[in-house]
């Protein structure tokens, strides 16, 4: 069997430098981190981890964990998530480890039990919410961890975020820009943060302009086809909008097909706008007309995940983990000045 000390050998270097360079620790330049990770996949090295763990004390195991609802064996979002994070930890010769906790379970009673065992070294949290539980017990508890996402205010963890707030302010200054005043919000689950800034963006604009939210314009949900499918048909039953956001390009799949079962053209009839997570098969320049959307890889998110939750592991300074995306605006043929 291929041990450490072969790679070391043949590279030229010390163990410690081509352990560091196979865990892509911060402190090892690119090209050394190349030339070791090529030498080890040519000599077939594969990382011991439970003499890794005896060594460093730890295990390289870290964990994603999630409580089951609706739909969960079929969201597609769900398992980009999950696949591009464990490819990535993969990459650094960790395993990811995704535990998905029942729905009537105590959420600080199943990390208690998993950082009680010992096993792992950290944790990646999606999905935050106000005053997040999960950040304040593995706070106090010292886990490390890192979120995707972030919390209002101050915060004191390692986070990679994208600025959800200019999401939804760029979106809908576009159509106030385009004259509509009557302007829909298709979000996700409103007590998640990135949902609840682009409410807050989306509210913001509109106030900023005169308009006054109405709720009978603003749905929150699952993220999928079928409930923007039918938040948009309520939305269009009466005093319908002329212009609807929509938080991802799913939604707005189900927008365009309850505008057309209403006879609406889009964007003569109605403008549409969606942030764009770049998920495979969810491609907004084949709509019909071409969907304008705010564009931010879902996939961008993955390396600094795994970078940081690592660099909280090892006890990296806070100020090198924490990181806000601003996406970037892509223009197409969903919206259309108003003509009323």
């Amino acid at each position: 069997m291929v041990t450490l000390k072969d790679v070391a050998r043949s590279v030229g270097l010390s163990v410690t430098q081509v352990s560091r360079a196979l865990n892509d620790h911060f402190d090892v330049n690119e090209e050394t981190r190349r030339r070791v990770k090529e030498e080890a996949a040519r000599l077939g090295y594969e990382p011991n981890i439970s003499a890794r763990k005896l060594v460093s004390g730890r295990s390289g195991m870290v964990a994603l964990v999630d409580t089951k609802y609706p739909g969960l064996t079929s969201d597609f979002l769900f398992f980009e998530i999950v696949a591009g994070l464990s490819s990535e930890f993969a990459r650094r010769g960790m395993q990811f480890v995704l535990h998905v906790a029942e729905e009537e379970d105590d959420i600080i009673a199943v990390y208690q039990k998993l950082v009680g065992n010992g096993s792992l070294d950290g944790f990646v949290l999606t999905k935050p919410v106000e005053n997040d539980p999960r950040i304040d017990y593995l706070t106090r508890r010292k886990v490390p961890f890192v979120v995707h996402g972030r919390l209002p205010g101050g915060t004191d963890y390692p986070y990679f975020d994208i600025d959800n707030r200019w999401v939804a302010v760029e979106s809908v200054t576009r159509f106030l820009d385009a004259g509509h005043r009557r302007i829909g919000l298709i979000n996700g689950i409103a007590h998640f943060t990135y949902a609840l800034a682009r409410f807050r963006g989306y509210c913001d604009m509109l106030e900023a302009r005169g308009i006054a939210t109405d709720p009978a314009l603003v749905f929150h949900g699952h993220m999928t086809e079928e409930f923007g499918y039918r938040s948009a048909l309520d939305m269009l039953e009466t005093d319908p909008p002329t212009a609807i956001f929509c938080s991802n390009v799913l939604i707005a799949a189900g927008v365009y097909r309850a505008a057309a079962e209403r006879g609406l053209s889009v964007p003569r009839d109605l403008s549409v706008i969606a942030h764009d997570d770049a998920l495979p098969n969810a491609d907004p320049a084949a709509f019909d007309p071409p969907l304008s959307t705010t564009y931010s890889p879902l996939s961008e998110s993955w390396p600094p995940l795994a970078e940081y939750l690592t660099g909280a592991i090892e006890g990296r300074p806070l100020a090198e983990m924490q990181r806000v995306e601003r996406p970037r605006f892509i223009d197409r043929a969903s919206l259309a000045p108003l003509e009323r």
